[in-house]
């Protein structure tokens, strides 16, 4: 898929929304933070994207995306064993103060946990756990995904650190005006640790697929894969990064702190479309 000025296609029921904004001069609602993860892995001399569709009942559903979710109140206050850049760091690369920057980190890896069941930490700093596909790693998910257990809690409960520095920020995205469900999501890019395996886990989930990016844009260009602009755009960035070395090394370039808000442009006459900038 080209991503160029004409803007992307709008799915029905976000169109419908969008009119019904206008029409009842509706105020917008406060995005929550989020964050959200593209897991990479080698596939030959190319490299594939884990990404999830969404059930048809939630927010954006029937949709594409990557794992991931809302900033909890339990990343904000966790006390856990860190590796990586500090708190203080990340807030220069994500424009926020140190505690929301380590509550943004923190929930992007327990979002991947919850989601893909893929766990970004070690018991040292520069180690990472093997396979976490377990029935005892399945039950402590569950707990995890039920907040009956928080992130901190369980990484102390194995003696483990938090490798935030597996973690590459890529981009921020705020969903438009017109959505009654907004979010101000930090995306960031990561490495499938060796020895883990994705699994279909979340509830949250009814389809996922490893793939590699420019096959996702050809098939959403093709009508078979329904995506937003924020996919669709970060899908076509790290294609273009060519390997996955070259998508390090994009990364520690990337603005990650000025969001980026899609339009969603309805001309009188026309298909409406949403629009970057």
């Amino acid at each position: 898929m080209t991503i160029d000025s004409h803007g992307f296609p709008a799915p029905p029921a976000l169109v419908e929304h969008a009119r019904r904004f206008r029409a009842e001069g509706g105020t917008p609602a406060r995005p929550r933070v989020a964050a959200t993860v593209l897991l990479l892995r080698p596939a030959g001399d190319d490299f594939e994207v884990y990404v999830i569709r969404r059930v048809a009942a939630m927010a954006f559903g029937g949709v594409y995306a990557f794992p991931g979710g809302g900033v909890d109140p339990s990343d904000s206050a966790a006390h856990l064993d860190w590796a990586g850049p500090e708190p203080a760091g990340w807030a220069g690369r994500l424009g926020v103060a140190p505690d929301a920057a380590q509550a943004v980190v923190c929930a992007a890896a327990r979002e991947v946990f919850e989601e893909s069941g893929v766990l970004l930490a070690g018991t040292y700093p520069s180690t990472v756990v093997g396979d976490v596909s377990g029935d005892d790693w399945e039950a402590a998910r569950q707990d995890l995904e039920a907040r009956r257990r928080g992130f901190a809690e369980l990484l102390a409960g194995r003696g483990l650190t938090l490798r935030s520095d597996l973690l590459l920020p890529w981009s921020r995205w705020i969903t438009p005006e017109f959505e009654p469900r907004r979010f101000d999501t930090y995306f960031f890019v990561a490495l499938l640790p060796m020895g883990q395996r994705t699994r279909d886990v979340s509830g949250e989930a009814d389809h996922t697929m490893w793939v590699r990016p420019a096959d996702a844009l050809a098939r959403a260009e093709a009508g078979e894969l329904t995506m937003l602009p924020p996919t669709l755009v970060t899908l076509a960035e790290v294609a273009a990064a060519g390997d996955l070395a070259g998508v390090a090394r994009a990364s520690a370039t990337r603005d990650a702190a000025t969001p980026i808000t899609p339009r969603l442009d309805l001309p009188a006459d026309g298909e409406p479309r949403f629009v970057l900038g």
